[in-house]
């Protein structure tokens, strides 16, 4: 297994150098179309990847890893609007979102390896944590469904009052830099700042998701190789449907289904077992049905929102 560990991690390096070095080397507008491309490329590859866990490891590990994946493809979709909300609020050059979002998933990488296997330790030494796991997906879940309104609210983040504390932040764009020297004095851009924005926000996501995975594993290379995967193909999905998020306006009850669902699974584990199998059946259905749904009820149309200005 530390063989496959290293295979992977050096692969996924190369493939991250390859789009940053070579295909995405200047700094462009995704359209549309190489969105849908890159998108169709990550998402074969992890399903590529699956097939090879089938021929390597067996049925079981590769169902568990198709319904990781699945779990946190679709929580990440939800998030999309999220990181619209950020770019947004920061004023992100259209040209520099995907270098935002790529040193944000090459940190996302690391902070969700930590999570993984601090709660797969947590699991396996303190059996009872999975009910906690399992209480706090539902609740979750039940906030999901409660609240569809997404707020986003950089000013207060810790980390960038932090940046701010520790070096003056320039009011502009210089490039896709993240530090800049103007009159001898080194100052971040925000850049730096949208940065640390997408990489906190993103842990708070990991808080949800890495419980709802290890309800379907506790193998962390599954799980880890799941998460990469679909955090990796986020990127891309972004450029793509960024455009048509409020198409899916009712995917948010569907996500809070299932993590409902996955918290039930845990907290009745020790008495009752679902199959691996059965579970991503109904996360599928659950999917499904979210999206169908939106399509056939679509939102109503409301007033456009004014734009969103970077605060002092």
């Amino acid at each position: 297994m530390t063989v496959w560990w290293i295979f992977f991690a050096v692969f996924i390096l190369a493939m991250l150098a390859l789009d940053l070095g070579v295909f995405n080397r200047k700094a462009h507008v995704i359209q549309m179309k190489e969105a849908m491309l890159w998108t169709a490329f990550w998402v074969s590859l992890a399903l590529c990847f699956g097939a090879a866990i089938y021929f390597l490891y067996g049925h079981g590990k590769a169902i568990e890893y198709v319904t990781a994946y699945l779990i946190e493809y679709s929580l990440s979709i939800d998030n999309l609007f999220v990181f619209m909300l950020i770019f947004r609020y920061f004023n992100v050059p259209r040209a520099y979102e995907h270098k935002a979002l790529f040193w944000g998933i090459l940190l996302a990488l690391i902070t969700r390896g930590v999570f993984i296997f601090a709660g797969v330790a947590l699991i396996s030494r303190f059996h009872w944590v999975m009910y906690i796991f399992g209480a706090f997906l539902i609740v979750t879940g039940i906030k999901m469904a409660l609240n569809k309104q997404t707020e986003v609210h950089p000013d207060k983040n810790i980390a960038i009052r932090l940046l701010r504390c520790v070096m003056p932040v320039s009011k502009n764009f210089s490039g896709a830099k993240f530090f800049v020297v103007e009159g001898g004095i080194r100052y971040a851009t925000p850049m730096l700042a949208v940065l640390l924005a997408l990489e906190t926000t993103d842990i708070l996501f990991a808080i949800d998701s890495i419980p709802a995975v290890l309800a379907i594993s506790r193998d962390p290379f599954i799980v880890y190789t799941s998460n990469v995967f679909a955090i990796l193909g986020l990127r891309s999905l972004f450029f793509a449907i960024s455009g048509l998020m409020r198409l899916f306006h009712l995917l948010h009850y569907g996500l809070a289904a299932i993590l409902a669902f996955v918290g039930v699974k845990m907290l009745i584990a020790d008495f009752f077992h679902v199959p691996v199998g059965i579970s991503l059946l109904i996360i599928a259905s659950i999917l499904i049905a979210s999206i169908l749904s939106s399509i056939l009820w679509p939102e109503k149309e409301e007033g456009e929102v004014p734009p969103v200005t970077m605060k002092e």
